[in-house]
């Protein structure tokens, strides 16, 4: 069940919104419910007869939607990864699907819950599952994982130049002792990096990148990259938002790819527009948080919205 202490703040909430509902009575996807934020706000902008399909893979998330929007038959949820938008949308509307927002990341309540083991501010159970159904934990993980893999881990996706010291170090702790909270690691790396980014927990982009690895969240974001453009209606809009620069790059490419469409046309003959291709156009640059938002939200201080259109 959801604790109530554990709040989640949203980032971008009214830009991601107004980039969002071109049609009040559309049908809309928040791919990313976490707490509801973006979604409530996407309700309040919708007509009686517009519609809005939530998708989370956790099931706290689930319970709490359940019961925040019991009472509003313009919304239901779908519990899984949002690299199955289509599918979901397809279940829930014959037509296309007017908007797709997709938060990304980690949200407020997991960090914040020692017993989800996302965060080493608080000892707990080294787990880092989003979907706690099924899966293997972030210590399952560890476990069986190779130096190698550890090491290519925690440089890919916590760009972390020491990967290799901190892999090397993970496996000879473990072969001493399982690895199996969330404190348990966070001494093991902070003790393998030897040089400290001022402000950051040596342990920081470790975890990151652990957990990205755990859920699968890179090649889930593409394949659900894919499936968006697909279930997109012409005119439907695509709003992405990025805590992380490998969640970023990934969606300033794809955008990029289907702006600029077939780039593989024979050279030195004459070609219109229409053989290019194009299945996107950019509404906007990236978006940034205001100051007045970082300073009360500093979690927002990386946030990245992108914006575009589906034309074709």
């Amino acid at each position: 069940m959801e604790n109530d202490n554990f709040e989640h703040v949203t980032v971008l909430l009214q830009e991601a919104v107004d980039a969002l509902v071109t049609d009040a009575s559309g049908f809309y996807v928040d791919g990313t419910f976490g707490r509801g934020g973006h979604s409530s706000k996407i309700l309040d902008a919708l007509a009686d007869d517009g519609k809005l399909l939530a998708i989370d893979k956790d099931l706290e998330a689930i319970s709490f939607a359940k019961q925040k929007f019991s009472a509003d038959d313009r919304f239901s949820i779908s519990h899984g990864s949002f690299s199955r938008v289509e599918e979901f949308a397809t279940e829930q509307s014959d037509g296309k699907v007017t908007g797709i927002l997709l938060d990304l990341g980690v949200s407020s309540p997991q960090l914040d819950d020692p017993m989800r083991g996302f965060s080493f501010q608080h000892d707990g159970p080294l787990d880092m599952r989003m979907d706690t159904t099924c899966g293997e934990s972030a210590a399952q993980w560890i476990a069986r994982a190779t130096e190698k893999e550890i090491a290519d881990v925690i440089f890919t996706y916590g760009e972390d130049k020491f990967g290799r010291r901190m892999a090397r170090a993970i496996v000879a702790e473990r072969e001493k002792n399982a690895i199996e909270t969330t404190a348990h690691l966070a001494q093991v790396v902070k003790d393998a990096n030897p040089a400290w980014e001022k402000g950051k927990h040596p342990a920081t982009r470790a975890f990151q990148a652990i957990r990205i690895q755990v859920n699968q969240e890179l090649s889930d974001l593409e394949k659900c990259l894919d499936g968006a453009l697909e279930a997109l209606e012409v005119g439907g809009r695509l709003v992405v938002i990025s805590f992380h620069s490998l969640e970023d790059r990934i969606v300033k490419r794809f955008i990029r790819k289907h702006v600029k469409g077939d780039d593989h046309l024979p050279q030195g003959i004459p070609y219109t527009n229409d053989m290019l291709r194009c299945r996107l156009k950019d509404i906007s640059k990236k978006v940034k948080a205001s100051s007045g938002e970082v300073n009360q939200n500093p979690r927002a201080r990386s946030a990245v919205m992108r914006v575009s259109e589906k034309i074709a």
